[in-house]
């Protein structure tokens, strides 16, 4: 999917995703939420083009002079991303500082399905100044998205309700969401009272004094909600919070989430994809407050609201683990819940409904090695005794089984990890993944069950028995076989050879891994392959390059140029989190410094 013109500045929590900030003006085009019975993203947006083109805005921010409108940017305006996620902007007007702050609560009191937009004025002049700050725009667009948006056909309402709170719906019922907006003090509530199927505009006006040498602050809360009654209820609750308090424990938050490697580049880096990955490869189903793991929030990845389990487990799952185990551990049991019943059987929808059949081995094996991940960075290995947990690795061992040759101790699968059909059903990626999930069942199962497994060590002498190609000096390993004497060479971007280090497969060090991984050759266009290098011998090189690589606006995108800058399906959240893990490992487990 094609990368949006407009460099969007983005923020949100596990409710409600703000992904189209426009950096020129401030204005929000769109909010998003995650509705587990629709198994979509629900959107709302000024305009129906809105991640492509900067059109009619959702909610805009407005200052009024003695009557004059002012443009923010007139003078120029600056962004910063306060604890690398809250989009912060600052601009002047003659003697007045203006600075907006847009955030979504997060936090422990703090976290709930909404937003705040503050407006700070220091007036550096000598006389005081009285001025309107408005938030105006309109309702022009809701849709529903899987991957491909359908609009709502029905009528678009824009109504006042309690305590001059708008109110933004359509007019069907039962409805799948709410926006309701208000202020932190009296204001002026401007509403068409009629639906219609053309864009509902409104406006919150507030009259706020600047004193001499001195500061006014005002802010707009934003609150979603399955219906009308519930969005306006958040707003209250986000009043009588006050955005003050709010904002400070977002912040404090944020920063117990961030990561140090000693290399303030790569912690940049590092943390912007990893708090994108948190809060956009994850989300809150709106009906219902369970956690779900997607692709991505963001609205121009093609993959949308549909995910595999080697993406969730492999990708998101460890980089919320470097932020949040408690999460990560939810997440983990969650995944098996909605996931584990047909490991590794294709893409799911975001509440584990399969959405296109088609079984790999690495997402099978995910499970267990997920699983002993999380154990052995946290030491909870009480989380097999979950009954959940315990049931899927059960599952997956079986179906790993099932696809066992019957004379060779080698696994076979219909799909890459890229979700293309495997040239030839034995990988050696996924029988690299399939010997360190057996490890992993010989110590998880049941004496009886374990003593079943077969021995790991047996697949990785098959690996280097069956998958050779040459010998002596030019000795390599095929990335696919059919233990009939056909084989491949190309390898797979996602289910790269270079990964082989991570699963004991092969050591980085190995001549057998680096004749292999140069014969396999690279993916061009692929950030999946730059990361795999990561693990391979041109490490140090491949790091250099992402520091230099701009992604889009500094998160992952699946494909990308030579520089590193996104040419299609930005904004993926999963791929984020995978880049934010391997930059760690490789920082603190390689050594490697930026």
């Amino acid at each position: 999917m094609q990368i949006p013109s407009i460099p969007w500045q983005l923020t949100g929590n596990h409710w409600l995703s703000i992904p189209c900030i426009n950096p020129a003006d401030g204005a929000i085009h769109a909010l998003g939420v995650l509705h587990r019975g629709a198994r979509a993203a629900i959107e709302f947006a000024g305009a129906a083009d809105f991640a492509a083109h900067p059109g009619t805005p959702l909610a805009v921010p407005v200052i009024r002079i003695d009557g004059e409108v002012r443009a923010l940017a007139a003078e120029g305006i600056a962004w910063e991303r306060a604890v690398g996620w809250l989009p912060t902007f600052t601009c002047t007007m003659g003697t007045l500082v203006i600075r907006g702050t847009v955030f979504a609560p997060y936090g422990r009191d703090a976290d709930m399905a909404g937003a705040v937009y503050t407006i700070g004025v220091e007036n550096r002049g000598t006389q005081p100044v009285t001025l309107e700050v408005a938030l105006q725009g309109a309702l022009g667009h809701r849709q529903q998205r899987v991957r491909t948006a359908r609009p709502f056909a029905d009528p678009h309402v824009v109504r006042v309700g309690e305590d001059g709170v708008l109110v933004l719906e359509g007019t069907a019922l039962p409805g799948l969401a709410a926006i309701a907006i208000g202020s932190d003090g009296p204001a002026v509530v401007e509403a068409p009272d009629e639906p219609s199927t053309e864009p509902r505009p409104f406006a919150l006006r507030r009259t706020i004094v600047a004193p001499a040498g001195g500061a006014a602050q005002c802010a707009f809360y934003f609150a979603v909600g399955p219906e009308r009654d519930g969005a306006e209820a958040t707003v209250a609750v986000l009043r009588r919070r006050g955005w003050r308090a709010l904002l400070t424990a977002t912040r404090e938050a944020l920063t117990s989430l961030e990561r140090a490697t000693g290399s303030d580049g790569l912690d940049r880096l590092l943390n912007r994809n990893l708090l994108f990955a948190y809060f956009y490869a994850v989300g809150r189903g709106l009906d219902d407050a369970h956690y779900y793991l997607v692709r991505s929030r963001a609205p121009w990845h093609a993959m949308g609201c549909t995910v595999r389990d080697w993406e969730a487990l492999m990708w998101t799952l460890p980089a919320v683990q470097l932020a949040d185990s408690g999460l990560a551990r939810e997440l983990l049991v969650r995944a098996c819940e909605l996931h584990g019943y047909a490991p590794g059987q294709g893409i799911h929808y975001l509440d584990g409904t399969l959405f296109q059949p088609g079984f790999s081995l690495e997402g099978a094996a995910a499970y267990a090695i997920a699983t002993d991940r999380y154990i052995r960075d946290t030491e909870d290995d009480q989380v097999v005794e979950d009954p959940v947990v315990a049931d899927t690795l059960y599952l997956a061992a079986e179906d790993i089984a099932a696809r066992k040759d019957e004379r060779v101790p080698l696994y076979g699968t219909e799909v890459t990890l890229s979700g293309t059909p495997a040239t030839h059903p034995f990988t050696l990626h996924g029988n690299a993944v399939v010997a360190q999930a057996l490890d992993v069942f010989r110590r998880t199962l049941d004496e009886e069950a374990a003593a079943e497994v077969p021995d790991p060590a047996g697949v990785r002498a098959a690996i280097r028995r069956h998958f050779a190609v040459d010998r002596g000096d030019k000795a390599r390993l095929a990335t696919s076989v059919d233990l009939s004497g056909q084989a491949a060479l190309e390898d797979d971007p996602v289910g790269s050879v270079l990964w082989l280090p991570l699963y004991d497969a092969l050591d980085r060090d190995d001549t057998l891994y680096r004749r292999t991984v140069r014969a396999a050759g690279g993916a061009e266009g692929r950030l999946h392959a730059q990361l795999a290098r990561l693990v391979g011998p041109d490490a140090q090189e491949v790091l250099a390059w992402l520091r230099r690589a701009p992604l889009d606006n500094g998160v992952a995108a699946e494909l990308v140029d030579a520089e590193g800058r996104a040419v299609g399906n930005g904004g993926d959240a999963a791929l984020a989190g995978l880049l934010a893990s391997t930059l760690w490992y490789a920082s603190q487990s390689l050594g490697l410094r930026g």
